[in-house]
């Protein structure tokens, strides 16, 4: 059991859960994730792990509600525990050593890009975050970053910093020079897009890719994307990918393939649990 020591909403459906996790918080690097399941009967999901902090034991997961198993998740408060949480799993972040980097961060994919951004400022990289969201609301990890160099904040509103895309914003970047890799995170489209821009002038760029994901070994297969022509497993060959590599059309069409049975297992769930959502 993992007891849940804090808890923060940190966008309308975005929360952030420190969770006890001694062992993996010991050995944790960044790029690397966990296996949670909540509880008996649960589903295995695959969290990134946001931050730690070895002298409390504790790691920090941050999960986005959509579907039945991370309401559950973001159901629960402080002094409630996870039953299982399997990890680190996955490759460490290839970490520059030198040089100036670009992490971009799309919604919850902040928060993964986070702990790469503030392992790259511990390397004396320069870092520059480039952080998106719908509204203002919806923006997180900004003080977190601006900790590990400059940050611009694009929402799709002009509610703040920057009206637009975050593409828009790395465009700019690219257009300036002198990057030598760009870290892209968050959904399908955006990581696709970023790759799509950073092609033309050669900037290798990193994506983490959020496949469907259930033992996280390599034993199901169920997390296989297609990397430059070749099947490859996201969870002991990745997360993280070339992006200029990534068939991201066959993973976006694989990402659908239960989409009815998830939102029918989300309508039970919220039938069943009102208060949740009151």
């Amino acid at each position: 059991m993992h007891p849940i020591v804090a808890k923060a909403q940190l966008s309308p459906n975005v929360t952030r859960l420190v969770v006890e996790a001694p062992r993996i918080a010991e050995i944790r690097r960044p790029g690397q994730f966990v296996i949670v399941r909540s509880g008996p009967g649960g589903e295995r999901i695959p969290l990134t792990i946001a931050d730690v902090d070895r002298s409390a034991g504790t790691i920090s997961l941050v999960i986005q509600a959509i579907g039945k198993s991370t309401h559950e998740l973001t159901s629960l408060n402080v002094g409630e525990a996870i039953t299982d949480i399997a990890g680190p799993l996955g490759n460490p972040t290839h970490l520059l050593d030198a040089g100036h980097a670009v992490c971009v961060g799309g919604g919850v994919g902040t928060a993964v890009v986070y702990p790469i951004a503030q392992a790259l400022a511990a390397n004396g990289v320069k870092v520059t975050s480039v952080i998106g969201g719908r509204s203002k609301e919806w923006v997180i990890y900004e003080e977190e970053l601006r900790a590990a160099g400059d940050v611009i904040v694009c929402t799709d509103d002009g509610s703040y910093g920057r009206h637009g895309f975050v593409t828009e914003a790395l465009k700019e970047l690219c257009e300036a020079g002198g990057i030598d890799e760009v870290f892209a995170i968050g959904p399908v489209p955006m990581m696709r897009a970023c790759s799509e821009l950073t092609r033309p002038y050669a900037i290798k760029t990193t994506v983490s890719l959020n496949s469907i994901m259930i033992d996280g070994t390599g034993m199901c297969g169920g997390c296989r994307v297609s990397i430059d022509g070749k099947t490859e497993y996201a969870c002991v060959d990745g997360p993280e990918f070339d992006g200029h590599k990534v068939d991201f059309r066959q993973m976006a069409d694989r990402l659908t393939t239960y989409r009815e049975f998830e939102q029918a297992a989300l309508e039970r769930w919220t039938t069943e649990h009102p208060q949740a959502h009151s």
